[in-house]
């Protein structure tokens, strides 16, 4: 169906190496030309030998569900007619040792917050089903075995308090 690249590459910079005190930073590019600095987690390896301002493999994992969440949610409710004016999720991922002892992203939680407007906007369990189709259809959420779920706040579907007329 598709290929999509990532082109990460990382240099030692001098250092020993096997004493296992070298650094982990290293970069990102992608075919459009963005590149992104990276690095191992601080939590996982601690600076200085990671660079906290990098983006770690974790933090791209749940911005990836995220960000496909959010996609295929907006796509299913402009299909619907309902106007979306804003998305902001403050998603949490929990890597913790899954079943087998082994540390894995084992949950993440997404917790979108959207506003509408519009002539129409979508009662809650229209919200609700927005969700678990954006859910059921993301590519991402699909490839992952760590449990996914959207925890919207308990006042989604209402439009937002400056757009009630």
């Amino acid at each position: 169906m598709a290929q999509h690249t990532a082109r990460v590459r990382w240099d030692r910079a001098g250092a020993r190496f096997t004493d296992n005190r070298y650094s982990r930073a290293h970069e990102w590019a992608f075919d459009g030309g963005l590149t992104l600095p990276a690095s191992a987690s601080p939590d996982v390896v601690p600076p200085p030998l990671s660079d906290p301002r990098g983006l770690d493999p974790e933090e791209a994992l749940v911005a990836a569900l995220s960000s496909c969440h959010m996609l295929w949610f907006l796509s299913i409710a402009a299909k619907r007619g309902f106007v979306v004016d804003s998305y902001v999720d403050g998603a949490v991922g929990h890597l913790e040792r899954d079943d087998e002892g082994r540390v894995a992203m084992t949950r993440v939680i997404l917790r979108p917050e959207i506003l509408f407007s519009g002539p129409v906007a979508p009662a809650a369990r229209a919200v609700e089903q927005m969700h678990e189709e954006a859910h059921r259809a993301c590519f991402i959420a699909n490839s992952v075995r760590a449990a996914v779920t959207v925890e919207p706040p308990a006042d989604a579907g209402q439009p937002a308090p400056d757009l009630v007329g």
